[in-house]
């Protein structure tokens, strides 16, 4: 049985990239064939959260590839038929309301859009300080297109941080497992 290939995009979300990148090495670990994609932010970006470079080293050596990182080199994705499925994890609430609103002016929204154009599963793993603030109206309109799946997430302090929503990264391998079979997994809003 041939290798699904998991398009894996990472966003500007950057403190919760190492729990993405540790995701990422899972699917690699359970034999999927893994294509790496960063938002220029993440790929050119230091943070207190660790340096550009690290990430970048670490995301090749996980998946034995060169990272996409522009709209030029992502733009192939769907013409060639590179990926089974793709995840975008982190993704930010700037991330979802550009695919909410089809605008393809980063290398992961054109991932996305090149990826959909195949009618094949997107999966979304959310993570934003606004989700049920000002992105709350692109996450209800998202929740309703045709192949587009969701991580589950949850409040990640909801004292401190009432508008924000972070997926529960360790869900990834099965969230990707049931859009594969074009179910969503539940619930999505954990607690």
């Amino acid at each position: 049985m041939k290798k699904l290939k998991v398009g894996f995009a990472l966003c500007g979300s950057f403190c919760t990239l190492d729990k993405a990148i540790e995701q990422m090495k899972r699917l690699v670990e359970l034999n999927y064939d893994v294509l790496p994609i960063m938002s220029e932010a993440v790929y050119n970006t230091d943070t207190r959260f660790g340096k550009a470079s690290d990430f970048k080293n670490k995301v090749e050596t996980v998946c034995s590839k060169k990272i996409i990182h522009t709209i030029t080199m992502a733009e192939p994705i769907g013409p060639q038929n590179m990926t089974d499925i793709m995840i975008i994890a982190p993704c930010t609430g700037n991330t979802l309301s550009k695919l909410e609103g089809a605008i393809t002016d980063t290398s992961v929204t054109m991932a996305a859009k090149a990826h959909l154009r195949g009618q094949k599963p997107l999966v979304v793993a959310l993570a934003t300080n606004d989700a049920l603030g000002a992105s709350a109206k692109n996450l209800g309109n998202m929740l309703n297109i045709k192949n587009i799946y969701f991580v589950p997430m949850a409040q990640d302090d909801p004292d401190k941080k009432p508008n924000s929503l972070v997926a529960n990264f360790e869900l990834i391998p099965d969230a990707i497992e049931a859009a594969f079979n074009a179910r969503q997994l539940r619930p999505i809003i954990l607690e």
